[in-house]
């Protein structure tokens, strides 16, 4: 049964989809078999592995409204082991459309429920928002992983999150706890990074992860050429990052890397 993951901040710009990509990417090479549900209807996770939105058929809209099932909507990619639940920019409706529903906010654990078997692991690439689609992500994932951008507004809404959290975990998932916060764009040269680290430590004791994302132009380039940053350039610093971060998230989940 797969440990399902969402991943989100609701402050956009912070690494989400790239890291979502990219360990998603980086534990497949490892062996384990990765869904990752596009839940951003801008579909950079998608685009991301290479995939076409314009020539899908089925995405995580169609998935969410009941018009089909989760595994009518899954692409394998050219990745080792990673398949995708693609995303387009139907779902920019969801956040209206789902309000039609009873049990709206359960509608993506449902879903997701029927292909739990075929996976080690599910991400979910969420929306920079705090809605609907966010809500279901939440409802659906296990665990939470925060990415937190090493800059000055990075700590702004960050009670919002954790106030969302909380509510989530009261109101509809008692069991969704903290994966971990990984921390982005990082530069160590710079005090101010310094003291992000220290506040979000603060915020998140024993959370956050010992690997930060450094800033990396070859990470920035990667999507553009539809490639996770280990097949576009496996020896730069981006890729090497990814690869720890996968090392340090397998051994918190008792998982072999």
């Amino acid at each position: 049964m797969a440990k399902t993951v969402a991943i989100a901040n609701q402050k956009g710009g912070v690494g989400k989809t790239t890291s979502a990509v990219n360990l998603s990417a980086a534990l497949g090479s490892k062996g384990y078999k990765i869904l990752l549900a596009d839940m951003d209807p801008q579909g950079n996770s998608t685009s991301g592995f290479g995939i076409n939105k314009k020539g899908i058929e089925f995405n995580s809209y169609h998935m969410l409204m009941g018009e089909c099932a989760a595994k009518d909507c899954i692409i394998k990619t050219e990745f080792k082991n990673v398949s995708i639940i693609p995303s387009g920019m139907d779902l920019a409706g969801a956040e209206i459309a789902l309000t039609e529903f009873e049990k709206r906010e359960s509608r993506l654990k449902t879903a997701l429920a029927l292909v739990n078997e075929d996976y080690d692991f599910i991400f979910i690439d969420c929306p920079p928002s705090l809605g609907l689609v966010t809500l279901n992500a939440l409802c659906a994932a296990d665990t939470l992983l925060v990415p937190i951008q090493c800059e000055f507004y990075a700590l702004e809404g960050l009670s919002q999150l954790i106030g969302t959290v909380r509510t989530v975990k009261r109101l509809y998932n008692p069991y969704l706890e903290i994966e971990g916060v990984l921390l982005t764009m990082f530069d160590g040269r710079l005090n101010l990074t310094q003291q992000v680290v220290d506040e979000v430590k603060k915020c998140f004791p024993k959370k956050v992860y010992s690997t930060a994302i450094p800033r990396n132009v070859r990470l920035s380039e990667a999507p553009g050429f539809g490639m996770p940053i280990m097949y576009y350039d496996k020896s730069s610093k981006g890729a090497k990052a990814y690869e720890k971060l996968a090392r340090e998230f397998l051994k918190s989940n008792g998982k072999r890397g």
